[in-house]
């Protein structure tokens, strides 16, 4: 006996301004626009997990928030990060989550979840540019340039 299965289709619309799209040249820049970007209300109440999307140029794509979680924590499904990185056709992206403590340092799980994910871009030719921390008041710790990617 057959059955009637769902039919999956997956789209992607590219905006047309793209060319005029900011440009990540530094963690800085990355900083400013994620922090921009975040909900400035909610940023010292609970984590969130986002990520910056990136075309080949590094022109930035959009922003996706992957997570929001607790006061101490949030979590990550590496299915749903991938689906968006791959459905919208992203070479590079930049990791982003916030401590609503304002303590900028990189846990032990922090370094995990930056490595795992690293591990599984590479599989998919898509780049790991950096993972940022950032602080309510607008400092940011980076990966990066700190050598921890």
């Amino acid at each position: 006996m057959r059955g009637k299965v769902n039919e999956i289709s997956i789209s992607y619309k590219e905006p047309s301004a793209i060319e005029n799209a900011p440009s990540i040249k530094s963690s800085y820049d990355a900083a400013e626009l994620l922090f921009e970007n975040w909900d400035i209300d909610t940023i010292n109440l609970y984590e969130s997990f986002k990520v910056l999307l990136l075309n080949n140029s590094n022109k930035v794509k959009g922003v996706y928030e992957l997570s929001r979680g607790s006061i101490t924590g949030t979590l990550v499904d590496m299915r749903i990060l991938f689906a968006t990185v791959l459905k919208s056709l992203s070479v590079g992206i930049i990791l982003a989550h916030n401590h609503p403590s304002g303590k900028l340092q990189a846990s032990e799980a922090d370094i995990r979840l930056t490595k795992k994910i690293q591990k599984a871009a590479k599989l998919l030719d898509i780049s790991v540019l950096d993972h940022l921390i950032i602080a309510p008041n607008g400092n940011y710790f980076s990966f990066a340039d700190n050598h921890i990617i």
